[in-house]
């Protein structure tokens, strides 16, 4: 299930783009110029961006599948970002074949991509929204068909808030889809912080002030914030690497992410 007739004409390479330079960081190809030399910036300021990156993407895939184990077969994943194989709905069905996702993501290049990539496998939609309006994404007649609220649903969350700014009410939107959710339902957040990487941020802030969205870091304390109405899971809001690895991680390799990441249950 998708929806049709994306809106291409609207795709701004103008500007870099966060879900672009992401792509690019993760070493694909779906970017432009002003991607690639603006996501090169950031690199060269602070090489430990591309491991940061993929521990990141290498956390969506863990979680989907700890959850998926669990019984979860329903994911609405806000976010999405060019589609990056493995996707949510790969991963889910590799475990559960009868998973739906709703993917949902506000840039329409994105959209073109999900059009080609993540439509057409059934029980997978994908639309156009924001978080910032979280009642069009819940009310969407995609999440009206895939998603059954009756039943626990997965939330994805990876790597999307650090694109909302504190005036634009983080928490607040959180809870908006967190109140959504039945009982038993997960919610899986991945956030950028500067915590471990202080030596040129201010740089990078610069460049992302050019994007298309800007980078809002946070520390820890309040990306906890995040979790309210949740029972945090093992081991808890850790750099994602750290988050069930199948594979410990050395210290070097856990100092060069700068993400937290966890998986929670709603009560």
């Amino acid at each position: 299930m998708t929806d049709q007739g994306f809106p291409v004409d609207e795709i701004d390479t103008s500007r870099p783009h966060p879900a672009r330079m992401y792509d690019y960081y993760l070493g694909g190809r779906d970017n432009y110029e002003v991607d690639r030399e603006a996501a090169q910036r950031v690199i060269d300021l602070i090489p430990d961006i591309v491991p940061g990156a993929r521990g990141n993407r290498e956390f969506l895939h863990r979680a989907v599948r700890f959850l998926a184990d669990s019984g979860i077969e329903q994911f609405i994943d806000i976010g999405t970002g060019i589609p990056t194989s493995p996707n949510t709905h790969e991963i889910a069905r590799s475990v559960a074949p009868d998973s739906r996702v709703a993917y949902v993501d506000n840039d329409p290049i994105v959209a073109t991509h999900a059009g080609a990539r993540l439509t057409g496998t059934g029980n997978t939609g994908f639309f156009l929204g924001d978080i910032r309006r979280p009642r069009t994404i819940l009310d969407h007649p995609t999440i009206g068909k895939l998603i059954d609220f009756d039943r626990p649903v997965a939330l994805m969350l990876v790597a999307v808030l650090h694109f909302i700014t504190d005036e634009e009410d983080p928490a607040g939107l959180v809870a908006e889809l967190r109140d959504a959710l039945p009982a038993g339902s997960y919610l899986v957040l991945s956030h950028g912080t500067a915590d471990f990487h202080q030596a040129g941020m201010p740089e990078v802030f610069k460049i992302y002030e050019k994007a298309t969205a800007t980078l809002n870091l946070r520390p820890r304390t309040e990306i906890l914030g995040f979790f309210d109405g949740f029972e945090l899971l093992d081991p808890g809001l850790v750099q994602v690497p750290l988050w069930r690895p199948g594979k410990v991680p050395t210290p070097e390799e856990v100092s060069r992410v700068g993400f937290y990441g966890a998986v929670a249950r709603k009560l």
